[in-house]
């Protein structure tokens, strides 16, 4: 059994900065994270995962970064944000923050845009919509293993939440990074597993 979908939890997906801005090799800036994304190969996964969500009637919501015009309450305290100040992206309306094409919202689907924090639940109102539908389990996709992934698990463990991660559905900025990461800190607050495995525990 799979630990966090084990006793009939309720559970949510949650697809991290899919963004063209992010992980189309057109479009982003961090062409590394954009290449391991292609080369493991996680949207077509994550694509499959979400519909098996759907079917099961269970929430699937999207994690965008759109920033506000501007800037106005960007604080500028990490290397991420700085750059995007720089290059002015990831702004509300650009190209930069649309989904990538394979995982465009359905209309049953939530996107939860936060215009600031590297992580999700900061500053949000994400935990409070996570309650209100129910949801005990996280089950964590899309990028960067690096960060949001990493910060997303460990902040909804500490909030309460069981967090699932399917490694073949996340990429980091390097190889090397995402297998640390995946050997060393994401089981210390979440179950690792691969996509059938959460397929096989929702269907």
């Amino acid at each position: 059994m799979l630990r966090g979908l084990d006793k009939g939890q309720r559970a949510a997906l949650l697809i991290s900065e899919c963004q063209q801005g992010v992980i189309d090799p057109a479009l982003s800036p961090f062409q590394s994270l954009a290449e391991q994304a292609a080369t493991r190969n996680i949207v077509p996964c994550i694509a499959r995962l979400a519909q098996c969500f759907r079917d099961a009637e269970l929430p699937v919501i999207h994690l965008h970064v759109v920033h506000r015009p501007g800037y106005p309450d960007l604080p500028r305290t990490s290397a991420i944000i700085v750059r995007s100040v720089k290059d002015q992206r990831m702004i509300a309306g650009s190209q930069d923050v649309l989904a990538v094409d394979e995982l465009q919202p359905h209309p049953t689907d939530i996107v939860h845009a936060r215009s600031f924090a590297l992580v999700a639940f900061h500053g949000t109102e994400l935990d409070a919509m996570l309650r209100h539908m129910g949801v005990q389990t996280l089950v964590a996709v899309g990028v960067s293993t690096n960060v949001a992934i990493s910060g997303l698990s460990l902040c909804g463990s500490d909030l309460g939440y069981q967090v699932v991660v399917p490694e073949d559905c996340i990429a980091g900025a390097s190889a090397e990074s995402h297998e640390f990461i995946l050997r060393n800190l994401l089981p210390l607050y979440s179950t690792v597993c691969d996509s059938d495995a959460v397929v096989q525990a929702i269907s």
